[in-house]
């Protein structure tokens, strides 16, 4: 059986000497940084081209945040893993980047080599998180604010729509223009579309307005309710 090669990395983040401490920590026979960028715009860019195994995405970036580049990007690059690498320890953000899509979320006080660990096990299946972060996103998405809303759970089909394409279906719904859910989402008109068609595909049906006659349906409220 072949080795799959080195793991390619790519590092967002806008301080060149964070870049250049984190390429240092995890460089490695079997880890190799195959790309850099110090904003968002470079990320959106650059990424697609490259289309690592794993992107390193700082959250305190320059314009747009680092939350909308896992946004952006993660429907773009299915097959890569995004995972936080920021100072913000806070519970907003952890919450946020895992409901949005991140695969996991580290702080930059981890030693060099911990950060390097952690992104060798990413290929064994490990958890790029703390024990302690983790608890935390488990007790708070297993609340009652984290259940999954009736759009999800109330019709087989719909509960396989992902969160984010929920979420677009609810707009839909609602009557929003692409760009009017792409506002309220802080993503771009063109993920937007690219959420639309796989709803649609995912639903079996031909145009937004039957998928949006779907969602309603199932969120109706049942006789005796």
């Amino acid at each position: 059986m072949t080795s799959p090669g080195p793991m390619r990395v790519m590092l967002v983040d806008d301080h060149a000497l964070v870049r250049s401490a984190v390429r240092q920590a995890i460089s490695a026979p079997d880890i190799e940084v195959v790309g850099e960028a110090g904003t968002a715009e470079e990320a959106l860019l650059l990424a697609p081209e490259l289309r690592p195994e794993l992107i390193l995405l700082d959250i305190n970036l320059p314009g747009t945040d680092g939350l909308r580049v896992l946004r952006e990007l993660g429907p773009r690059l299915p097959e890569t893993r995004i995972v936080m690498l920021t100072v913000s320890g806070g519970r907003r953000d952890l919450l946020e980047a895992v409901r949005n899509g991140a695969a996991g979320y580290l702080t930059k006080d981890l030693s060099p080599e911990a950060l390097q660990r952690a992104v060798r096990g990413i290929r064994a299946g490990d958890l790029p998180m703390s024990r302690a972060m983790a608890a935390d996103v488990i007790q708070q998405l297993s609340g009652p604010g984290g259940r999954r809303n009736r759009a999800e759970t109330t019709d087989d089909t719909l509960a396989g729509l992902s969160a984010r394409e929920a979420e677009v279906l609810r707009h839909l719904a609602d009557g929003l223009t692409d760009k009017e859910i792409a506002e309220r989402l802080s993503i771009s008109p063109r993920t937007v579309e690219t959420h639309v068609g796989s709803v649609l595909r995912k639903l079996g049906v031909k145009n937004r307005a039957q998928a949006a006659r779907r969602y309603l349906e199932s969120t109706e409220p049942e006789p005796g309710a």
